[in-house]
C-alpha cells in the first residue's frame, strides 16, 4: 500500500498590502512550511488569470511553470507539479521539454499534471483557441502520447490529427527513469477516465461523496481492464474533504470558501476529527490529498496539517 501523503496547492498569490516581489517571498515562505512539515508535493495553478472560486479575474497570478522553476532552488524534497497544465495552452512536445528541464533542476521532482482546460474567458483574452470539448479531449490524448514517448525515449515521432513531432529530441534525458509521471485531472466519466487508464500514473478528484467517488474509481478499472492495465498502477488523489482548524467556527468559515457543490462533502475539526473524517477515503484507496493557500495561509495553519499527516500516517 502507498503511504499517504499530502500536497499545499498554492492557487492565489494575493497578499494584501505586499509587492509582488514580497508575495512570492510569502509563497516561497508557504512551500518552504510544506516541506518541513511532511508535505510530498507543492503544486501551482496553469492559468494566467485568476479563476472563479478563487479570486477576482484582475488578482495576481504567476505563471506556473516559471513559478515551479523557482520553488524547485527553493525546496529539497517535495515533488513539484501544475495541477493541472491546460492542454490547449502549450504545444505538447515543448511542454514534454519544460517538463524534462523541471525534472532536471529539482534533482527529479517533477510530476507533469495534464487536463483538457476549461476556462473559456481566459483562452478569448490571450487569443488561444478555445474547441469543443470533444476535440479538447482527442488532443489531451495526443498531447499525452507525445510526452510519453519524449519521456520514454531520445528521439520520437508521432502523426496525430491535432499534433505531429517528427525525429524530435528531447536531450538532457529526464533525471526519473521513465520521465515525471503523468497526472490526469479530471474525473470525467466517458473519456478523462479512459484517457487517464491509458496514459496516467495518478489522477486527481473532487470530494463529491463517497458513492461517487468509488463509482468513478470502478469505472477507470474496468476501463484499465479493457486495454490490459493493472488499475492499482494508477494513484487515485484527489482535493482534500477535510479541513484542520482550531474551532469548529474556523473550520466552518473554512468550509464556506468551498464552491458550494463541495461543501456538503468536507469535515472539519481538530487534526485528530479530520483524521477520522478522512479515514473512509483511505479505505477506498485514495492516498493523496490537497490542501488550498487561500484556506492555509501561515507556517502555523500549514504545520497543524501536518499533525494531521502524522495522524493518519502512524
Amino acid at each position: 500500500m502507498t503511504t499517504p501523503w499530502f500536497g499545499l496547492h498554492l492557487p492565489s498569490y494575493t497578499f494584501p498590502g505586499l509587492s509582488a516581489a514580497e508575495a512570492f517571498e510569502r509563497t516561497i515562505a508557504q512551500a518552504k512550511a510544506a516541506e518541513a512539515a511532511g508535505f510530498g508535493l507543492v503544486s501551482v495553478m496553469d492559468h494566467l488569470n485568476q479563476i472563479p472560486g478563487v479570486g477576482a479575474q484582475d488578482e495576481p497570478m504567476l505563471e506556473g511553470w516559471t513559478v515551479l522553476a523557482a520553488l524547485a532552488r527553493e525546496t529539497k524534497t517535495v515533488r513539484l507539479s501544475t495541477l493541472v497544465s491546460g492542454v490547449t495552452y502549450r504545444n505538447p512536445a515543448l511542454l514534454a521539454k519544460t517538463a524534462t528541464t523541471l525534472d532536471v533542476v529539482s534533482g527529479g521532482r517533477a510530476i507533469l499534471g495534464l487536463g483538457a482546460a476549461w476556462f473559456e474567458a481566459e483562452h478569448e483574452s490571450f487569443g488561444y483557441p478555445f474547441p469543443p470539448i470533444g476535440e479538447r479531449m482527442d488532443r489531451l490524448d495526443e498531447a499525452l502520447t507525445i510526452i510519453r514517448g519524449m519521456f520514454a525515449n531520445e528521439r520520437t515521432t508521432f502523426e496525430g490529427r491535432h499534433y505531429q513531432v517528427r525525429d524530435v529530441l528531447n536531450i538532457p534525458r529526464p533525471v526519473q527513469p521513465g520521465g515525471p509521471r503523468i497526472l490526469v485531472g479530471g474525473g470525467g466519466e466517458q473519456r478523462t477516465l479512459r484517457i487517464a487508464a491509458k496514459h496516467a500514473d495518478l489522477t486527481h478528484w473532487f470530494p463529491l461523496g463517497l458513492d461517487v467517488l468509488k463509482h468513478k474509481t470502478d469505472l477507470l478499472a474496468s476501463y484499465c481492464e479493457a486495454i490490459g492495465r493493472d488499475p492499482a498502477t494508477i494513484e487515485r488523489t484527489m482535493a482534500t474533504p477535510v479541513i484542520v482548524a482550531g474551532s469548529e467556527a474556523e473550520a466552518a468559515a473554512f468550509i464556506a470558501r468551498l464552491p458550494e457543490e463541495r461543501r456538503a462533502h468536507v469535515v472539519g475539526g481538530t487534526a485528530q476529527q479530520a483524521a477520522d473524517g478522512l479515514r473512509p477515503y483511505l479505505d477506498l484507496g485514495f492516498t493523496g490529498f490537497t490542501f488550498n493557500n487561500p484556506i492555509y495561509r501561515t507556517p502555523e495553519q500549514i504545520g497543524a496539517v501536518g499533525e494531521l499527516l502524522r495522524l493518519i500516517a502512524g
